[in-house]
């Protein structure tokens, strides 16, 4: 076996050993590919920072990169060059664009404030207040609008154009296409719940405006001079320009792994890195989960009588900071992912034999792990928890049209929607997890979430065994959530707690050869009593005191969550 050395303090002209070890990835890249497969590229302690992402190919096939020591591979700059003004740190910083802040370590939010000042009224081009107090927006076309709960499972971000005005109001102009696409895609029409939607309404907070800058902690990126944007941060108490280190994420991929096999990635911390698209003109038009609209055909879903929704015609996904595509044989385990700006860890495009295990994934701002079109991917004992910051729609995990997925023993808690997601698929199996504090943001979806089809009969079908779910959070949610045709799927001994819905048993399309068995809840699926034709529900215990429900799912509990080899993970 053939060893590498990399270090933030070496140099590029050493051979890479302990004693004068590499200063790039990059290099011991390109060292290993002439090594052949068995070599090990050590990460020394330290932040090694990425100007450009790091890519491997199938030329880089049976290489491990394994951190010896606190190992950080960041996308991000170190901001220095402060001014302080009024109590707020400035920096120039050229041609930055970001949509994050680390200031030692610490997520900084941006800058907000809670709502449109004034009477409000919504036009065909943004909308129209009363209040003069937007055109001293000193930065406007770099104000977003988040608008939650466009539907109960939405949360789109859309920008500022312009804003102008007189004594007397304010018109404000919304970013194009997006204000366009919004009023084109959020159109639904509930009558038996008295809901209905034409368009986006207002939105529910306000973001990166200058002025906004009131709360310790808080940022804004002031882009209004091209070349020469500036940042701004109101600092903590105690923090000093002189001795904080405030880190900007630039790269939107920090590792790039296409077609390359036998891989692994041990003990490496992944953090600062972002995703541009909800700055540009175009917007972050959410519709479910981490998908978004990107343009083209709106279909209209009718469901029940005069009941419909649009929704797109074809969904585009958040991307990840960190992809595997194609990859064979591949290993991610011992890491933490942190600050980053999209989705955290990515395979797609016939991934094989993929292994996710004992990570931590936190301070994400969209979902954890996304699997899919992969074959023989495990995912266990990883703990996954505060992500989703600024795309409110990302799960915990997800898996979706693949074979073979085994997601047990990982804990997912406190995310802002589903907690664990498995999309159409064949021998998915979803065993002996804990999720609690989900649907912490966002309504309709569950602490574990499965829809359509899966596999042709029970043989291939999909399993969802042994799982501990608590606390579904926002009000209309399921724990145990069959949706959109599910069928072939077991879904047995698995204990729920505090939910408004414990288990979904009517769902439309209608749910085929879907088994609930064994399972333990301390409240009647609603419907129960009456189940359609393509459920089954077996031996399932209905226990409303909370004493006799420990007691009956100890065992459950006992098994289910992070393994004890793992538990020091909680620590981290």
């Amino acid at each position: 076996m053939s060893e590498l050395y990399v270090s933030p303090s070496g140099d590029d002209a050493w051979p890479g050993t302990q004693r004068q070890p590499l200063a790039s990835l990059a290099r011991a890249r390109d060292l290993a590919r002439g090594t052949g497969a068995g070599t090990v590229v050590n990460l020394l302690a330290g932040t090694h920072r990425l100007t450009e992402t790091f890519r491997l190919t199938e030329a880089d096939s049976g290489v491990t990169y394994r951190a010896a020591g606190e190992a950080v591979i960041s996308g991000g700059r170190v901001i220095t060059g402060w001014q302080e003004r009024d109590g707020v740190w400035l920096a120039e910083v050229g041609d930055l664009d970001t949509r994050q802040l680390h200031v030692d370590g610490r997520r900084a939010e941006r800058a907000a404030i809670d709502a449109i000042p004034g009477n409000v009224t919504r036009t065909d081009t943004g909308y129209v207040t009363d209040s003069t107090a937007p055109q001293g927006w000193e930065n406007p076309g770099d104000v977003e609008f988040v608008l939650r709960g466009v539907y109960p499972w939405t949360e789109a971000r859309l920008g500022v154009a312009a804003v102008e005005g007189d004594e007397h109001s304010t018109v404000i102009t919304m970013a194009q296409p997006a204000f366009g696409w919004a009023i084109d895609l959020y159109n639904s029409v509930v009558p038996w719940a008295g809901i209905e939607f034409h368009g986006p309404g207002l939105p529910t907070r306000v973001e990166n405006g200058v002025g906004f800058l009131t709360e310790p902690g808080t940022f804004a990126l002031d882009r209004s001079r091209p070349g020469r944007h500036v940042l701004r941060y109101r600092p903590r108490p105690g923090e000093d320009p002189g001795r904080t280190e405030v880190v900007a994420p630039v790269l939107e991929e920090l590792v790039n792994v296409t077609g390359a096999r036998d891989v692994a990635f041990l003990g490496i911390t992944f953090a600062d890195a972002t995703w541009m698209r909800p700055s540009r003109p175009e917007g972050f038009l959410h519709y479910h989960g981490t998908g978004y609209y990107d343009g083209g055909p709106i279909e209209k879903v009718s469901f029940g009588e005069g009941a419909w929704v649009t929704v797109p015609g074809k969904s585009l996904e958040i991307p990840a900071n960190v992809v595997f595509e194609g990859a064979g044989d591949v290993s991610v385990e011992d890491c933490r992912f942190t600050g980053l700006g999209a989705t955290a860890l990515r395979f797609s495009g016939d991934s094989t034999g993929i292994l996710v295990r004992g990570n931590v994934f936190e301070g994400v701002c969209g979902g954890g792990i996304s699997i899919s079109g992969s074959r023989g991917a495990t995912v266990e004992n990883n703990w996954i928890h505060d992500i989703g910051l600024e795309y409110s729609g990302s799960p915990g995990i997800a898996v979706s049209a693949s074979e073979d997925a085994t997601i047990a023993h990982n804990q997912v808690n406190d995310v802002p929607h589903c907690g664990i997601v498995a999309g159409v698929g064949k021998s998915t199996r979803v065993l002996r997890n804990l999720t609690f504090n989900t649907l912490k943001v966002l309504a309709d979806g569950g602490g574990i979430y499965l829809s359509g089809p899966q596999g042709d009969s029970h043989d291939n079908g999909a399993v969802i065994r042994g799982n501990i779910v608590r606390d579904t959070l926002t009000p209309y949610n399921f724990a145990l959530y069959t949706d959109y045709g599910a069928a072939w799927v077991t879904v047995e001994d698995n204990a729920v707690q505090r939910a408004d819905n414990t288990a979904t048993l009517q769902a439309w399309p209608p749910l085929e050869n879907v088994v609930f068995r064994g399972n333990v809840w301390d409240a009647d699926p609603v419907g129960w009593d009456d189940p359609p034709q393509g459920v089954t529900l077996e031996d399932n215990a209905t226990l409303t005191d909370e004493k006799d429900f420990e007691v009956r799912t100890a065992e459950i509990a006992a098994r289910a969550g992070l393994e004890p080899g793992y538990a020091h993970l909680l620590g981290r």
